[in-house]
């Protein structure tokens, strides 16, 4: 199934896709709910967000290659960061250039788990048990805040809009480890991998992170991105005013946001 989260008429709703129509749902999708036989058009509707999620936890360098550009060492667990849920939009929806950091705005495209019910210490074994499904994310960061100014992320990975996901979550991926992974700037891939490559699974990351904290439903958690990022192209590619960014999961879909500066 494919869950969308919709605005019509001032109200919001989530949704079931079905072809070009989303079907309104009755109830909680974390929880009981119904697919009633209300559909709108998706052309009549406003994708929001697929879930307001109550945290964002995300993993840096899960890929060796882009631990290899980035010129880190492969960690030896999971290193999680946060990211401020006030970072977060929807497909179609734009990346502000932040008017404190406007000049190295980079991407990164992200296979992102979203929680479905509460998880605290889950083996690896039971950890998909916890998940509802997957979405598309990407990572936005102001590179010169994350690398140089602040010494470390916060700032670098929270402002506002850095974190678009979307455009559905789907809940019907057989093997979330062996997904293609691409992002594309105005349509030149940038990114190309598969969440094989991985190198903490997407079982030990929801496991590692209910170690350490309590997962509770809505909780996206975005599992690192592979190589080809901004910042390591030479010369570097960073986000300008009219980009099209995109990033797209097989299977998941494709999150397309559009760049411009900060009102």
């Amino acid at each position: 199934m494919k869950f969308m989260r919709f605005e019509r008429d001032g109200a919001e709703f989530y949704g079931a896709i079905d072809g070009n129509f989303v079907k309104r749902i009755e109830g909680d999708i974390f929880g009981a709910y119904d697919v009633t036989g209300d559909k709108y058009p998706l052309s009549e509707v406003k994708a929001l967000a697929p879930v307001s999620p109550p945290n964002v936890i995300a993993i840096c360098l899960n890929y060796s290659s882009h631990a290899g550009e980035s010129g880190s060492a492969l960690p030896e667990r999971p290193v999680i960061f946060i990211k401020a849920t006030t970072s977060v939009i929807a497909h179609e929806g734009i990346i502000r250039l932040p008017a404190p950091a406007p000049d190295e705005v980079d991407y990164e495209a992200e296979l992102c788990i979203v929680i479905g019910k509460t998880a605290k210490n889950v083996s690896e074994a039971d950890a998909l048990d916890y998940v509802l499904g997957y979405t598309c994310g990407n990572d936005v960061s102001a590179r010169d805040c994350q690398r140089r100014l602040d010494a470390q992320w916060a700032r670098g990975k929270s402002f506002d809009t850095f974190c678009p996901i979307g455009p559905y979550i789907v809940t019907d991926v057989a093997d979330p480890q062996n997904l293609d992974i691409k992002s594309r700037v105005n349509g030149k891939v940038m990114q190309s991998s598969n969440t094989r490559n991985m190198i903490f699974s997407v079982r030990h990351l929801i496991s590692y992170c209910s170690h350490n904290m309590t997962l509770l439903p809505g909780t996206i958690i975005m599992t690192g991105t592979p190589e080809g990022v901004g910042f390591a192209q030479d010369p570097p590619v960073f986000l300008r005013s009219g980009d099209v960014v995109e990033i797209e999961v097989e299977g998941v879909g494709v999150l397309r946001n559009t760049v411009a500066e900060e009102a």
